[in-house]
């Protein structure tokens, strides 16, 4: 604003008219130089490059004169290969005559080079390695509320910003903060709206030419640039340039909220500007070149990833709605349309966002959310028909075309209509709230942040209750997406209705066939279990064994049986091989004797889960009566691992019970442990009477078998059993102690997704101590080994406070620990958060629980 005259007040009538791309001056954390197209003379300077670069005279003065005849080859080579304004060619730590080294950005703009220099940053900070690192950690992302928030924390992690935030535009204008990561003692933005006249057209035009602005301080001195107007009175264009002089009016709006630097990215999608990575914080900040254009390869990189993304979340949201169209169309095959829609009406909102759903039928209102009451129901219909033409009828602004609808406008400002006949007009409608009655606000929006030198107009509260005056009676509007969805929507309930009748004759016809086929199904699955019992039923009593023992022997195999098919039917045709093992061993566990089992991630399919179940039984029952669960102090191990090529071993060893001798005949149990695997699944068995105990080996093929998905308990993946949903609360303050940043960041993300909101992370252990006395976490994670040192002082600082703890440690760091410390649960790294989460909750939760 430097260019306008002194008398002209700035205020929000003329701030959209403010030539903020010709502001007359920079910011004073560096030094511009404008010169004539081929580098030759000087024509333009900011005031303080005499002080910032050593160089006494500068406009007017031949370019080798003052930097010198390396520098100026070395800037008109960069020149050479530079491609448009937006992309200005880069050199860093470069020593002018002055000896002082600077990073320099140089780019052309019409007949003029615009050279800024800024003190050289660490040498050692490499721009591409650390945008191919923070690029590496989004690349694999496929949802884009992962994007988002992951790419929050990247940048808050790189950059040092004390709040990080994704900011969307909407089709209004106005902004959401959708993903943020902040410091822990400053207020939440998460989830508010900032009305669209907070960023002027001007400004977003920019964020289109020059997609990284920072703004060094937010009460810096601008540094003036002389001339101010050139020979043919033109002020410089400084729309490309780094250090561009912030607006005046952005840099009050920065005060008022406290912020003492901000820098933004911004997101360009399909050309257009999409949102902004917005960065604050709350001191001044000088964010060297190296990390700056960083940053700019990062956003270039997300805008792709999230376009890709957001395509690919249009087709799944097209695919899945088309599916359950389909789904529809099917159930509406077997019994009356009207029945169909009136069951299914909630699940119909799942098409498109909505804020309620209603059916006008037959001259009947069904409704689920928030809608209009029953009795305007005829109305609408009436009015929709007389506006939709047959087709897909859609608004955002209800009562200005339906001016009965005002009294509604506060549940139902925006209506979507989906025809579902012709005579009689029957409609699915689906309503959307007044935009500023569903704004979710993460703080009071009527509290007031602190007024500027010209009052409270660009306070953000305030600037909100004015836009809140111009999108009233108005709902989010529906998109282009909502309208396809509607459309086949549309398309495929129409079918249902015309091709009911022939469709219902067809599915009458194919469930003949169907039952028919379920039945032979049905009779040959029960010849099968008969087979199998009656073999059970006609081995004979081995010589000396009671008819009781026989019987006993006969009730657990057919209960073995039992209990494995029970468990295919529950599991979609299979099951883990840890719920086998812990069902047929339970009964077995006791005081007296120690049984463990490692078989976690290992799934099997039906046919092997059947045969398991009765080699397992067998196994339990011979240890029971003569093995090592016979005794006290015997100990069984049981461990099943899936191997390189997809195949199971499992293995079984007996230890500390009676000597073991081998069989002296085989009985139809050492035949159903030694042929069943082999002859039914095409593996290997090898059962070993070791006179120390009883070692069996199995090797079940890899198309028997699966790695486990783990599942979810109550919402915490991998807690122990009897874990309550409710065990770790979501805002258990954790220390986490951990001195690699990208590391620290892993385990903040891994938590934050599992619901974890109160993350304190240091990287030292005199931090770590700092928090502990003054934050009083409930729990802590401590890296064992911090480089330079150990956590071995915090571990005893949290003792003495009685503060819970885990250790995180590699391999070979084990050694670190003191055996005054051996019972503290170890986390191995690389972290799993289920691991993690199991020995949060050991430490945590009463062993009840945990």
């Amino acid at each position: 604003m430097t260019a306008q005259p002194p008398t002209q007040a700035v205020d929000l009538t003329n701030c959209d008219r403010e030539p903020i791309h010709i502001p007359g001056s920079i910011q004073p954390h560096g030094a511009l130089i404008a010169f004539d197209a081929s580098l030759t003379t000087a024509l333009r300077s900011s005031a303080n490059c005499v002080e910032l670069l050593g160089i006494a005279a500068i406009n007017g003065s031949a370019t080798e004169r003052m930097l010198g005849g390396e520098v100026t080859h070395q800037l008109r080579n960069a020149l050479s290969t530079a491609g448009d304004s937006a992309r200005p060619a880069l050199l860093f730590n470069i020593e002018l005559p002055s000896g002082l080294r600077f990073d320099i950005a140089l780019h052309r703009y019409l007949s003029t080079v615009i050279v800024e220099f800024e003190p050289a940053g660490n040498p050692n900070e490499q721009p591409l390695t650390v945008a191919r690192e923070m690029i590496g950690r989004i690349s694999r992302i496929d949802t884009v509320d992962q994007l988002v928030q992951q790419a929050a924390r990247l940048v808050r992690g790189i950059l040092g910003y004390d709040r990080v935030m994704i900011y969307r535009f909407e089709k209004d204008g106005a902004g959401k903060v959708i993903a943020e990561v902040k410091r822990a003692d400053i207020e939440s933005f998460l989830g508010q709206y900032f009305p669209g006249s907070d960023i002027p057209q001007q400004a977003r035009t920019l964020y289109l030419k020059n997609t990284i602005r920072i703004s060094s301080s937010s009460d810096y001195r601008p540094v003036r640039v002389n001339p101010v107007l050139d020979l043919s009175g033109e002020p410089l264009d400084l729309s490309y340039a780094h250090l561009r002089s912030v607006s005046p009016i952005h840099l009050e709006y920065l005060r008022n909220m406290g912020v003492g630097a901000s820098m933004s990215i911004s997101i360009i999608v399909d050309g257009e500007l999409w949102g902004l990575i917005a960065c604050h914080h709350y001191a001044s900040r000088v964010l060297p070149m190296s990390l700056r254009v960083a940053a700019e390869m990062f956003g270039e990189f997300f805008s792709l990833q999230l376009s890709a993304l957001r395509q690919k979340q249009k087709l799944d949201v097209a695919t899945q709605a088309h599916a359950y169209l389909d789904r529809v169309l099917q159930l509406a095959s077997q019994r009356d349309v009207e029945d169909v829609l009136v069951d299914n009406l909630g699940d119909f909102s799942r098409l498109m966002p909505n804020d309620g759903i209603a059916l006008w039928y037959g001259g009947r209102w069904l409704s689920r959310g928030a809608t209009p009451a029953a009795a305007e129901g005829p109305a609408l219909a009436a009015f929709v028909s007389s506006v939709g033409s047959g087709r897909v009828w859609a608004t955002h602004t209800l009562s200005a075309r339906f001016p009965t609808a005002e009294a509604y406008h506060q549940i139902a400002s925006g209506l979507l209509a989906i025809p579902l006949s012709q005579t009689p007009r029957d409609y699915l409608f689906f309503f959307r709230k007044e935009l500023v009655q569903t704004l979710n606000w993460a703080g009071d929006p009527e509290k007031s942040y602190i007024s500027g030198p010209m009052g409270d107009r660009l306070t953000p509260r305030k600037s909100f209750a004015i836009w809140k005056q111009t999108v009233e009676k108005q709902a989010q509007p529906w998109t282009e997406e909502d309208r396809e969805i509607a459309e086949a929507a549309r398309a495929a309930l129409v079918e249902v209705v015309l091709r009911h009748n022939e469709m219902l004759e067809e599915e009458r016809a194919k469930a003949d066939v169907r039952q028919r086929m379920l039945n032979e199904e049905l009779n040959h699955r029960v010849k099968n279990i008969l087979a199998v019992i009656k073999s059970l039923v006609g081995q004979p009593v081995a010589p000396g064994r009671s008819l009781q023992e026989y019987v006993a022997t006969l009730k657990g195999r057919i209960q073995a049986l039992s209990f494995a098919h029970d468990q295919v039917i529950r599991g979609a045709g299979g099951g883990a091989l840890a719920d086998l093992l812990q069902a047929e061993l339970s009964p077995y566990r006791s005081a007296t004797s120690a049984i463990a089992i490692d078989a976690d991630g290992v799934w099997t399919d039906a046919r092997a889960y059947s045969v398991m179940a009765l080699v397992l039984h067998e196994l339990a029952t011979n240890a029971a009566k003569y093995g090592a669960l016979s005794v006290t102090g015997g100990r069984l191990d049981v461990r099943a691992v899936i191997t390189a090529n997809g195949d199971c071993t499992i293995e079984w060893r007996e230890s500390g019970g009676p000597p073991v001798s081998p069989p002296s005949r085989e009985g139809f149990g050492t035949a159903l442990l030694d042929r069943s695997v082999p002859f039914d699944l095409g593996g290997e068995s090898e059962v070993t009477y070791a006179p120390e105990g009883v070692v069996a080996r199995f090797r079940l093929p890899s198309r028997h078998v699966r790695r486990a998905v783990a599942e979810a308990v109550g919402g915490l993946q991998g807690l122990p059993r009897g874990a309550s949903a409710d065990g770790l609360p979501r805002d258990l303050p954790i220390l986490l102690l951990e001195d690699q940043m990208l590391i620290a960041m892993d385990v903040e993300g891994m938590l934050a997704d599992r619901g974890f909101t109160r993350i304190m992370t240091t990287s030292t252990a005199d931090q770590a101590i700092k928090t502990i006395e003054r934050s009083k976490p409930a729990v802590a994670i401590l890296d064992v080994n911090l480089g330079g040192g150990t956590s071995i002082g915090v571990a005893e600082v949290l003792l003495a406070h009685r503060i819970p703890f885990v250790f995180a440690t590699g391999y070979g760091d084990g050694g670190m620990i003191p055996a005054a410390l051996s019972d503290v649960p170890v986390v191995r790294k690389p972290y799993a958060v289920e691991a993690l989460l199991r020995a949060l909750a050991r430490v945590m939760l009463p062993p009840s629980q945990s």
